[in-house]
């Protein structure tokens, strides 16, 4: 018997700092062995250190190099008999502006980590949830996915990816014994906000400033639940209604108005 000893398994990417650290802890709190990855080895030093070595496995991990992903996958399964009860794609990074103004290696950038990373891992964790039963495919997309956001075009497009890619596999997933669902977080206070961005959020609505914590309660309800897309906050489901129902109006507001305040109108009908 490996590592984990027979405890149910989270493999977590983007694991050294908020949403994905969080989850790990509360994760590994719960009885949880979990598995943290992320290209922040200090970050990743520090988690291990936090919920302690034997409560989990820890490597760097690059989600663009599908060989270092089945690696990892392979090493971290070595430790829970092959089995997976969660495989958490949460990695990702955000590069805003116009954009026209933005380099293609910045496009390809946050193609390549937000989506193409996520293809990687689900294609190469697929045969471990298949192995264990109850098992979930989560992802983390974003309040981004309710409709296209100015300033983060290619990020927010990334994001609708993600959102489209969950609800085809939870249909096809379910003939495996597999759920899949994501989370649609709004303004999380973590590393991939630029500086001051929290600080300077609305203090009330839907884009007030979230701590990570929330969403890493949310991959536990997931699991104990048959619910597709998760809001955080609730009120972010109404502005994917909301944009949905009125892409036109949704657009025209955008254009007219301060974004908080459009997407905070929209989000309350």
């Amino acid at each position: 018997m490996g590592k984990a000893n027979g405890r149910k398994s989270i493999f977590i990417t983007g694991a050294a700092s908020g949403m994905g650290r969080e989850t790990a802890k509360l994760f590994a709190g719960k009885g949880w062995f979990v598995g943290g990855y992320d290209v922040n080895e200090t970050g990743l030093k520090t988690l291990e250190q936090e919920i302690g070595a034997a409560n989990c496995k820890t490597g760097v991990l690059d989600v663009t190099l599908r060989e270092k992903y089945a690696t990892a996958l392979a090493e971290f399964t070595a430790e829970t008999d092959g089995k997976l009860d969660i495989l958490y794609n949460n990695a990702g990074i955000g590069r805003g502006g116009f954009f026209a103004d933005q380099s293609f290696e910045d496009v390809m950038a946050v193609v390549n980590i937000n989506f193409v990373g996520v293809l990687i891992g689900i294609h190469e964790g697929v045969k471990y949830l298949k192995a264990t039963p109850g098992s979930m495919c989560f992802t983390t997309s974003s309040s981004s996915a309710t409709y296209g956001i100015p300033g983060i075009a290619v990020y927010s497009a990334t994001k609708h990816a993600v959102k489209g890619l969950t609800e085809a596999l939870a249909v096809e997933f379910k003939m495996l014994g597999i759920k899949a669902a994501d989370v649609l977080p709004g303004l999380i206070d973590t590393p991939i906000l630029p500086p001051g961005t929290a600080a300077n959020a609305p203090k009330e609505g839907m884009f007030r400033a979230i701590p990570p914590i929330e969403v890493a309660k949310v991959v536990w309800e997931a699991y104990h639940s048959d619910k597709l897309h998760w809001y955080v906050p609730p009120e972010i489901y109404n502005l994917d209604k909301a944009a949905t129902l009125d892409p036109e109006g949704t657009r025209d507001g955008m254009a007219s108005g301060t974004l908080f305040e459009t997407l905070n109108k929209l989000s309350a009908g």
